[in-house]
């Protein structure tokens, strides 16, 4: 049985909620699925991630800023999953953080966990986003590959709202920890991931689950080889 992991840091919530989609049609289609969360436990960080909402949401937020614009790495707990036995597929799933690779995958892509994980390995990657996530996935890629993965294919989900809309609907969602219609008097589309994601994260693990597939058959299809001293 193939065995498939897919790990994923995950704050609001919405990347863990397409890594259980991903798992669904992964074991439906016969694959061995394991979910490994990410834990952000950097002393300097973690205590405001600890809860939600947010103590001071503005401040929470903007403090990120210029750990991420250096692409800083923190402290993390690594599941003891992502080291019981070789995967055939490894699946990533990464929240945005200004722009790019928040601060917990990218710490555990540089991570010797992750060498030894994906080196050889097949590995896919999922960002989550309000509106820019391009940087996200090609971080992804590029730190997954510096680590000796094999590069197969990527998707972007998506929050609602343009890139001010958007934004003002997550300060609220981390202020509050309620989806609410308005923030400072202006109307704000519902935050998080978008309706349909379900389908379209449906659609990219059964993509991810016939490529592996098509590459496992000519495997099985292969002929024996058979010794001369076989009669």
């Amino acid at each position: 049985m193939p065995r498939v992991l897919v790990v994923y840091y995950s704050y609001t919530q919405q990347s863990r909620r397409v890594a259980g989609v991903l798992a669904e049609v992964f074991r439906a289609r016969g694959f061995d699925v394991q979910l490994a969360a990410i834990e952000f436990t950097d002393v300097r960080y973690a205590p405001q991630f600890a809860r939600l909402p947010l103590r001071h949401a503005y401040l929470d937020v903007f403090r990120m800023l210029v750990p991420q614009l250096r692409r800083a790495t923190g402290d993390i707990r690594v599941p003891d999953v992502v080291a019981q036995g070789e995967y055939d597929l490894v699946c990533i799933g990464s929240p945005t953080w200004w722009l790019t690779t928040n601060m917990p995958i990218r710490s555990f892509l540089e991570s010797e966990a992750a060498g030894e994980l994906l080196a050889g390995n097949d590995f896919a990657a999922y960002v989550v986003c309000r509106r820019y996530w391009r940087n996200n996935l090609r971080t992804v890629k590029k730190l997954g590959t510096k680590q000796g993965g094999d590069w197969l294919a990527g998707m972007h989900f998506a929050f609602a709202g343009g890139q001010i809309r958007s934004f003002l609907a997550l300060v609220s969602y981390l202020a509050t920890g309620e989806i609410r219609e308005r923030y400072l008097k202006v109307r704000i589309p519902a935050t998080n991931l978008k309706p349909g994601y379900d389908e379209a994260a449906r659609r990219f693990a059964e993509r991810l689950a016939d490529r592996h597939d098509a590459e496992e058959r000519p495997r099985a299809d292969a002929p024996t080889a058979v010794g001369r001293g076989s009669g």
